[in-house]
């Protein structure tokens, strides 16, 4: 397989919902006029604390300064892989399950803290920039290494990532165990020709902008039956959605696609308290269950919370949610 190291230089922000009215223009800016920003990268997602948002440096550039706007130090890389041309079967498990052994375990093994975002077409790991070599040097063995310079793929020669590295020998430090929430939503992992993005305008601000209730702010999530919970990220052309079904019925219909199957996700949110950048092994830590059990799951982290994604019917629900 192939790993590739996406030319994006990410930064990983959140916005306090009463601060959201500072930062209503710039987002409607970056979502709906692309042509007036060079943003490439752009995840937003909604959760009953904040907004996270993950944007490349040319949108990071559309934010104001604010008392409300949190920015997370460090910047980051995204890592896709690439299984050759070969599409997987569709008895395959699918999501973050295709990369648990191959990419996040190796990684938590070598303390490398990694930030996940599942979309409707791929799955991409965030890696801080400042680990890349360490990462590359876990994962060449079982890769092909490419960096993207300038739109094109350059292979990563093996002999110019050692840089004086030697893998941590000691066994790594188990993550700590983290409470988790199964909400009671049920959520649709769906995408959207960008061509027809005008064309739900309206019902996407209100979602995104006016769905949110005071109701929210003012419990803690773990309080609640069904959290709130809303991604968009337009990531180098290409709309990814995940929704619970309420918000669903609120969009036309024909406009919005999914797998064949139309299969519904349930979500297990992962964390008590806020967990942080720097704790390694979250991911792999849900992530490898669900791979050994052939669980298909979409992984999504935000700024103080994990969550994952895993369809609700059959054998999959009863082995996890």
């Amino acid at each position: 397989m192939d790993l590739h190291i996406l030319e994006h230089r990410l930064k990983v922000t959140s916005i306090a919902k009463q601060g959201l009215f500072v930062f209503t223009h710039p987002l409607i800016k970056l979502i709906f006029l692309r042509s007036r920003t060079r943003c490439k990268f752009l995840s937003l997602t909604e959760t009953p604390e904040d907004f996270t948002l993950v944007l490349d440096e040319e949108g990071f550039k559309e934010l104001p300064c604010s008392e409300y706007l949190q920015v997370e130090d460090s910047m980051w890389l995204a890592l896709n892989v690439v299984s050759n041309g070969h599409a997987s079967s569709s008895s395959q498990a699918v999501g973050v399950t295709k990369i648990a052994k191959s990419v996040i375990a190796p990684l938590a093994e070598q303390h490398v803290s990694v930030f996940m975002l599942s979309t409707y077409q791929t799955d991409f790991i965030l890696v801080r920039e400042k680990d890349l070599s360490v990462v590359i040097d876990t994962l060449q063995e079982e890769f092909n290494i490419y960096r993207e310079v300038g739109g094109e793929c350059v292979p990563v020669p093996s002999q110019d990532v050692h840089n004086g590295f030697q893998k941590n020998g000691k066994e790594a430090t188990k993550a700590t165990v983290h409470p988790v929430l199964s909400p009671l939503n049920k959520f649709c992992v769906m995408s959207l020709d960008p061509d027809t993005l005008p064309t739900i305008a309206t019902t996407l601000i209100d979602v995104l902008f006016y769905s949110s209730s005071c109701k929210d702010a003012s419990h803690s999530s773990q309080d609640l039956d069904c959290v709130k919970f809303f991604s968009f990220s337009l990531i180098d052309g290409y709309i990814s959605l995940v929704m619970d079904t309420e918000a669903q019925r609120q969009f036309p219909a024909d406009l919005l696609f999914t797998s064949s199957s139309g299969e519904l996700w349930r979500m297990v949110r992962i964390g008590g308290q806020p967990l942080g950048f720097d704790e390694c092994g979250i991911v792999a830590q849900i992530s490898q269950p669900l791979a050994n059990s052939d669980i298909s799951a979409y992984y999504i982290s935000t700024f103080s919370f994990d969550h994952a994604l895993v369809i609700t019917t059959g054998r999959q629900q009863h082995s996890w949610v």
